[in-house]
Formats: C-alpha cells, sequence, structure tokens
C-alpha cells in the first residue's frame, strides 16, 4: 500500500495526525514558511506519538546554504529530536551553486547515527536532480522529498517520474507540495511513487480580527483528521486496484 506522511507545525496536529494508516509525522514548526525546526517542546510532546515521528531540521527560512554557527544549530537540534526520543531527522544543506552540500549532510547524518533521515526539499533547487539521487544514496538517506523540482508535485510529475525510474528502488521517492485529495489519485497512478506527504489541512475556525491586526498572525488553517481520512481512503482504493 502506498505510504502517507502528514507533515504538523503543531500540539493539536500532532495529535491529529495519529491516525491508523498513517506511515510518519513530519514535525515543524512554520510550515507557512517551508518548514522550521520545531520547539523542544514539541519534540518532547512527539516522543508519544503513536506514529512514527521525523523532526525537520531547518534554522531559519530562505535558501540552504548555511553559515558554520547554523550548522552548530543544527547538531544541537538533531541532538535534542535524539534525546527526545523521536524516529528520525529531515536535513538538507546546498552549497551556493545549488548542489547539495555533502560535506555538511555528513556531519549531520553523523550526528543523527541510528535515526532514520529523509532529505528534504533541498533536493528540488539541485541542478542535476538524478545526480543528486544518487548523492543521497551514497549519504544513507530513506528517502527524497520532492515536488519534482516543480512549484508543486502535480506540476513536476514528469521530473517525479524520471526521478522515480532514476532510484529504481534504491531509496525511497515521497511526493510533496500541494498533494491534495483531488490529485493524490493521479500522483500515484503517472509518477510511479509509493508515497505521499501532505499537510492535509483544512479551514481553521475564525478568530477576531484584532488578533492580526495587532500582528500576531493569522491561523489559517489546522490538521483535519477529515482530509487525512479521505487521503487514505485513496490509497487503499488505489492498493485494491493494483491487487486486482
Amino acid at each position: 500500500m502506498p505510504t502517507l506522511e502528514i507533515c504538523v507545525e503543531d500540539a493539536v496536529g500532532l495529535q491529529t495526525a495519529q491516525r491508523p494508516g498513517v506511515s510518519r509525522i513530519e514535525l515543524c514548526s512554520a510550515l507557512a514558511l517551508g518548514g522550521l525546526t520545531p520547539s523542544a517542546g514539541l519534540m518532547h510532546l512527539a516522543a508519544k506519538s503513536t506514529v512514527p515521528v521525523y523532526a525537520m531540521i531547518r534554522p531559519r527560512e530562505g535558501g540552504f546554504v548555511f553559515a558554520e554557527a547554523e550548522i552548530d544549530q543544527m547538531l544541537a537540534d538533531i541532538d535534542a529530536a535524539r534525546a527526545a526520543g523521536l524516529a528520525g531527522v529531515v536535513l538538507g544543506a546546498s552549497l551556493d551553486d545549488h548542489t547539495l552540500d555533502i560535506a555538511t549532510l555528513k556531519r549531520l547524518s553523523e550526528a543523527a547515527g541510528s535515526m532514520g533521515r529523509t532529505l528534504h526539499r533541498v533536493f528540488d533547487l539541485t541542478p542535476n536532480p538524478l545526480m543528486a539521487v544518487d548523492q543521497a544514496v551514497e549519504l544513507g538517506f530513506e528517502r527524497i522529498l520532492t515536488s519534482g523540482q516543480a512549484i508543486s508535485a502535480p506540476k513536476g510529475h514528469s521530473v517525479l517520474k524520471n526521478i522515480v525510474h532514476h532510484a529504481a528502488g534504491r531509496i525511497e521517492i515521497m511526493a510533496g507540495s500541494g498533494v491534495r485529495v483531488g490529485n493524490a489519485r493521479d500522483l500515484l497512478r503517472d509518477t510511479g511513487v509509493t508515497s505521499l506527504h501532505a499537510s492535509c489541512r483544512g479551514p481553521s475556525v475564525g478568530q477576531a480580527c484584532r488578533v492580526w491586526d495587532l500582528g500576531f498572525g493569522r491561523l489559517a488553517s489546522r490538521t483535519s483528521g477529515r482530509i487525512i481520512d479521505q487521503m487514505l481512503a485513496i490509497l487503499a482504493e488505489e492498493t485494491a486496484s493494483a491487487d486486482v
């Protein structure tokens, strides 16, 4: 059966995503910025999850060329994820030319030790995605999260298909960005990916305008159990049709 990873950014989302059939949770903060490292408190809470949790290790928004001080921060965050008892971490780093920063990724991977590792969407900036697949395999990553180097996975379906073919089972290719109930089935069928990554967020209960007027931000959406269940139903249907 295809697998489903849910990305969440808060304690309520973490609780909602712990549903039978969900394979993994990616734990972040600031999903609106592409996902940043979650707080130590949220990681500690995630240790009680019934679903394996991987923590995003990304110290700031923007690109993936990191200063030495930022790398030190990432190493400390990996230590925090391990101390919390999480199953894995989500990593990425690049050089100025957008190729993978192999030296930094080796340091981060060594710090992760036996924890599971996902290469995040830094992959989507690489000039040679097939070479990046080979590098990720060599570094021992379990999977690559990618939109097929497009603004969303549905728009990157042709590249996703090529990546899956090149990976040839050596590493899992997980389609993410813009994955929704309305396109999940086509993504699975058209690209050959066997894993989807989605936020499965629905509209949030309205908040008083005064909250965002004063600069506290607007909580426009939250993780939806109903949408997760719909996604899981699609994956189950695809499995059933493949078995016929």
